[in-house]
């Protein structure tokens, strides 16, 4: 399959679409945060980032999930800064503390065009919800010079829909990770106590552009979502409500990935019940819990974990 943003770029709605992204900071209003902070002017609200992108790293990365990988790892760029930051962010040092450095629209594409030329199957944007604009400004650069791989948006579905409308047309696969149901926990954990109701409506929305995942002969993603689930102690992420909510409201072909590498990072130790590794059992509590919701694609990597 063709990158959509092939399309979008021959016809003139991926310059558009980055122009109307670009104008939106000027008073932010991108993400659930509704800081309204003038990032064009140097302003940074709850994300901390101003009117460039900070990268934090980017290369080949073979621990992601298998449709991604490939022979030559999924291309990821790492973006530092977050507008949800949870607590126990296994990436603390990039989401919190900012580790990285700005880049302009030029650099960005040129990471583009060297991860495609390492031999990655992907662009993979990871943690990209405060940067939509940045992100399709370089887009548009890369794809006039040669870019040909699919885009891979990697949220913590704390998007807002008007920002991935967006995307629409632009993206190829989507890969949330569907971290709480309950608004207690969400709160506690990372101050936004309409984290189900945020996600529930972005998860949607991804769905509707590009629909339950399709691979390629090669076995690797083409178009579609992916939603990822990070078990944590104690039940506290709600895996069953979400699972059911996933199976029942979404497609029960939802490709998921029920991860149970949970282990206290960041100021996760502040939170007792956050403060120990996932058990076993609970690992495949949530399993089963995927199973019994009527899911049907789960990814393999849980059976690696519980060794």
């Amino acid at each position: 399959m063709v990158p959509a943003y092939l399309q979008a770029a021959a016809d003139g709605r991926l310059q558009r679409q980055a122009a109307l992204a670009k104008q939106a900071l000027a008073e932010c209003r991108l993400c659930p945060r509704d800081c309204g902070a003038r990032r064009l002017a140097g302003e940074t609200g709850f994300c901390r980032t101003g009117a460039a992108a900070v990268v934090a790293s980017y290369g080949p990365h073979f621990g992601e999930e298998r449709p991604l990988v490939g022979r030559g790892g999924s291309g990821t760029i790492f973006f530092a800064h977050c507008n949800l930051r949870c607590t126990f962010c296994q990436n603390y040092e990039i989401s919190h503390l900012g580790q990285g450095d700005p880049a302009t629209a030029d650099q960005l594409a040129a990471i583009m065009l060297a991860l495609q030329a390492m031999g990655c199957a992907n662009i993979n944007f990871v943690t990209p919800s405060h940067v939509v604009p940045q992100i399709l400004e370089a887009l548009c650069l890369a794809a006039a010079d040669g870019l040909r791989l699919p885009l891979v948006f990697n949220t913590s579905a704390y998007d807002r829909v008007e920002t991935l409308r967006l995307l629409d047309g632009v993206v190829d696969v989507y890969l949330p990770d569907f971290k709480f149901w309950d608004a207690p926990i969400a709160a506690e954990t990372c101050q936004a106590p309409d984290y189900r109701q945020t996600a529930c409506a972005a998860i949607r929305e991804m769905h509707r552009q590009v629909g339950d995942l399709v691979v390629n002969a090669d076995g690797l993603a083409a178009r579609g979502l992916l939603v990822r689930h990070l078990v944590l102690p104690e039940r506290l992420a709600g895996t069953e409500e979400i699972m059911q909510w996933l199976a029942a409201e979404i497609s029960p072909r939802t490709y998921v990935n029920v991860m149970a590498q949970y282990r206290p990072c960041g100021t996760a130790s502040r939170h007792p019940a956050l403060s120990r590794r996932v058990t076993a059992a609970e690992s495949a509590a949530a399993v089963e819990a995927a199973r019994r919701a009527g899911l049907q694609r789960l990814d393999e990597g849980w059976r690696r974990w519980r060794l």
